[in-house]
């Protein structure tokens, strides 16, 4: 196989429409068929012996959502503005498990769709950086956008955790 086709392949799936959102001055793409809705910040319940990046849960029309701060969960800046909103994604916890999350992020961007040719596979950061929740990079405008596997950002036995304090 030649080196043009490999990363080709290694990206064919990922091409589609992804939410872009900012965090800490960088933006993040997550597939759009993840996002049920983008709320505003809005209180937050703690949640006791969770850990620093769960910020608790709150209650989206009768459901108790729990909720992360991806910035924490990234060792990033973590400041409120204005523009500092939840996004409400869908998780898959192993095969069946289906829950809501609530995802702080610094601002939402733009839908964008996004081609083969515009993503490239996780570059090898070393065996100390652990890449699993990363799909791809996306070069778009000028700009690079971590594309991000929603279902693996919390470890299932991370949000298996969330969810029974939540309960």
């Amino acid at each position: 196989m030649s080196t043009t086709t490999a990363p080709a392949a290694a990206t064919a799936g990922l091409a589609g429409k992804y939410l872009t959102v900012v965090l800490a001055d960088e933006a993040y793409g997550i597939g759009v068929l993840k996002v049920r809705e983008i709320i505003r910040l809005q209180k937050i319940t703690p949640v006791p012996q969770l850990p620093e990046f769960v910020k608790g849960v709150i209650n989206l029309r009768g459901r108790v959502i729990p909720v992360i701060d991806l910035r924490v969960k990234f060792g990033l800046k973590a400041e409120i503005t204005d523009r500092t909103c939840i996004v409400v994604v869908q998780v898959k916890l192993g095969a069946e498990q289906v829950i809501h999350m609530g995802l702080i992020v610094d601002a939402v961007e733009e839908v964008a769709n996004l081609t083969t040719a515009e993503i490239e596979p996780t570059p090898d950061f070393g065996t100390t950086v652990s890449t699993d929740y990363i799909f791809g990079m996306a070069k778009v405008k000028g700009q690079v956008k971590t594309l991000l596997d929603i279902d693996r950002v919390v470890s299932e036995d991370t949000a298996r955790a969330i969810v029974q304090a939540a309960a």
